[in-house]
């Protein structure tokens, strides 16, 4: 299957991850600017200490994953059957068994809806919980959470796995360092290493250690200068120096540690390493880490899809079994770990996919009904909130808005919806826009 989108955005870098530069500075850059948080700091109480968010970027089919409709006519319903889950009456597709045996943690909003169907679009939208502004790019989840919460850990509190949405930056108006950590490479890799994390040919942690002090020398010699003047450059440069001398955060990576039946359960898929991408989100997590988006490509299936089914043995990049492999692995770890209730996991796309297969055996964007599944960190499980209509081309009742899903979000990762954040110039926004609301029967 292709990786490249149809608006022609392929698999690379976007962010590259700090490191230390030539000047010493490179991941202090990262950090600046971590400690200021917004002027009003709402709260609820969280239940939800992290979420884990699964991007499938491209739009995901919702009629080949969560929605099926398998008495709709063929033209409808697709090349692919359907699976009965532990939930009665609710299947999803046929190469989602594992998913479907886990469903009793899991809720499917089928009434998603949206007017935008252009991926920048559309991802900006679901990402943030705001249509997209010329005046002002919102900022996505896990950098409100950066900006917003407080951290004790080493690790940042937003990462990426491997890299964020080209559609959006993530930060928005927020500092820049609160912008997703992109670790890079393919986590399925046996040589697989965050890039940057090791030290440059040169620079070893004594001439690290050496150029720290003088940094700080210098910043004190400033402070007596002008006891006015303030600077942040000390501590970045600390946590910066913390991050790569740090045996512990640096082990946070190591995916090699895990068991081979740890690693087995989500799934060794190859170049689609969104299973071992979960579980690198899982060790993450449990270090402290708030948010971590597990970016998926792939989904943006215009043309045949059985492409996205395992279409002959050990087919290690087959989308829909590979997904079905990490959803089930997480939520089965993260239980038998103690963490399930803690840990929001978010799966979606910016839209969905038309009701109708076109002539190259695929389907179009469609952003007027699509699903979302959500499961641990307060979600009630179990469940569909909502439905669509026969043919999933509308909600049939309970339609969710893009912001209402940020609202219920950000509500069981304990932000309050109404607080407000501040621009550089001081002008006060919302988390969430004025109307959206709270989807209460997703609560636990």
């Amino acid at each position: 299957m292709k990786t490249q989108r149809c608006d022609g955005v392929t698999r690379r870098d976007l962010i590259r991850i700090g490191g230390l530069s030539a000047l010493g500075i490179g991941l202090g850059d990262f950090f600046r600017m971590q400690r200021a948080v917004a002027d009003s700091k709402g709260s609820v109480d969280a239940k939800a200490k992290s979420c884990i968010l699964i991007w499938l970027d491209g739009g995901p089919t919702h009629l080949e994953t969560f929605d099926p409709k398998p008495d709709a006519p063929a033209e409808v319903r697709g090349p692919l059957g359907s699976v009965a889950t532990k939930v009665n009456g609710v299947r999803i597709n046929e190469y989602m068994p594992r998913t479907a045996a886990s469903m009793n943690d899991v809720a499917l909003v089928r009434s998603m809806t949206s007017p935008l169907g252009e991926h920048s679009f559309g991802s900006h939208y679901l990402l943030t919980g705001y249509r997209p502004s010329a005046a002002l790019e919102y900022p996505s989840f896990g950098s409100t959470l950066a900006h917003a919460r407080s951290h004790s850990v080493v690790l940042p509190p937003n990462i990426a796995v491997p890299r964020f949405s080209k559609s959006v930056t993530g930060n928005g108006f927020l500092p820049s360092s609160t912008a997703p950590f992109a670790v890079g490479g393919i986590p399925d890799r046996p040589d697989f290493k965050v890039r940057d994390l090791d030290f440059y040919k040169g620079l070893d942690l004594t001439r690290l250690d050496r150029r720290r002090k003088i940094v700080n020398a210098f910043d004190q010699f400033a402070r007596a200068k002008d006891a006015a003047a303030t600077t942040a450059t000390d501590s970045d440069l600390e946590r910066a120096y913390n991050l790569i001398a740090s045996k512990e955060a640096k082990a946070a990576f190591k995916l090699s540690e895990e068991p081979t039946n740890i690693r087995n359960l989500y799934g060794r898929t190859g170049a689609n390493s969104v299973g071992q991408s979960c579980l690198l989100a899982r060790r993450l997590v449990e270090r402290g880490v708030t948010f971590v988006t597990v970016n998926s490509v792939g989904w943006d299936t215009h043309q045949d899809l059985n492409q996205l089914k395992q279409r002959f043995p050990n087919d290690r990049n087959a989308h829909l079994p590979a997904l079905d492999r990490a959803i089930s692995g997480l939520i089965t770890d993260l239980s038998q770990r103690g963490m399930l209730d803690s840990t929001l996991i978010v799966v979606m796309g910016e839209f969905g996919r038309t009701p109708k297969i076109n002539a190259r055996g695929g389907r179009d964007h469609w952003p007027n009904c699509f699903s979302v599944a959500l499961a641990g960190g307060g979600i009630r499980g179990g469940q569909v909130v909502g439905i669509s209509d026969s043919l999933g081309e509308r909600p049939k009742d309970n339609p969710v808005t893009p912001s209402d899903l940020a609202a219920t979000i950000y509500t069981l990762l304990g932000i309050d919806p109404a607080s407000e954040l501040h621009t550089s110039d001081g002008r006060p926004i919302r988390v969430t826009p004025d109307g959206a609301r709270v989807v209460k029967e997703l609560l636990s």
